[in-house]
């Protein structure tokens, strides 16, 4: 089923999974966008979002969504030396990689990845490509600086915490929005360990870390001062395993 949704004053745009295009990718909760129609018809739909981004206003797609999402589908990234270019407009670009979790590419500086964490980055730093308003890109140096170069002193939970200074999560949130945001996150997890589906369960530790990461902030501590104290109360704790569980020694 194709979605037809609006964030009012922002954009209108089309999507086969709201959670994850509207709510995880662009940050709005329910309420604070509407569905206009859905329809399991992509060319009906695709008409539907360029003629209502007219009438309201916003900029046009320059690519029709039926005709993106077969790119979508296919994903095929022109690797040079010095750039990554996706077959699609920047505006598209979040749905595109959204469609292609964990997708990787090999460079000359080494393997790229998609993840939710490289995701961000990515939005942030594509760039239009020059030769052709349907496609974009990023510098592979850049990539390679802020992921995959180790001597640069950023650790994750440093680039996670930069992450949410620039979204002004540490201004705008506190510490009882990021427990509710855990219970969410903890929910998604229980769901995939039931599902059994190890790159769901992946994901949702990662994101469970990630808010941890900002509930530590919040309260006036870094998440390495939380890790380190848990580990220096269970360093030489002693017990047994019963039933697929380490019970301590009293």
């Amino acid at each position: 089923m194709y979605y037809l949704y609006h964030i009012p004053g922002k954009k209108i745009g089309v999507t086969t999974n709201l959670l994850k295009r509207v709510t995880k990718t662009q940050g709005y909760k329910s309420g604070e966008y509407e569905i206009i129609l859905s329809s399991d018809d992509i060319d009906f739909i695709s008409e539907q979002e360029r003629e209502l981004q007219r009438k309201f206003g916003y900029k046009v797609d320059i690519t029709p969504y039926n005709k993106l999402l077969k790119t979508k589908k296919e994903m095929k990234i022109n690797i040079t030396e010095q750039t990554t270019t996706f077959p699609c407009p920047r505006v598209h670009l979040a749905e595109a990689l959204a469609e292609n979790d964990g997708m990787t590419w090999e460079t000359t500086l080494g393997e790229f990845k998609n993840t939710e964490e490289t995701k961000a980055w990515i939005l942030a730093n594509a760039k239009k490509s020059m030769f052709n308003a349907d496609k974009c890109f990023i510098y592979n140096k850049a990539y390679y600086e802020e992921f995959l170069f180790q001597t640069n002193g950023r650790n994750i939970f440093d680039r996670i915490r930069a992450w949410a200074k620039e979204r002004n999560i540490y201004t705008h949130g506190d510490i009882k929005t990021q427990l509710l945001k855990l219970y969410e996150e903890t929910g998604e997890l229980s769901e995939a360990v039931l599902k059994e589906d190890k790159q769901e369960t992946m994901d949702a530790i990662g994101d469970c870390v990630v808010v941890l990461t900002n509930l530590s902030e919040h309260l006036g501590v870094n998440i390495e001062e939380c890790i380190e104290q848990a580990y220096q109360e269970i360093k030489n704790r002693k017990g047994k395993m019963v039933n697929g569980t380490f019970v301590k020694d009293e």
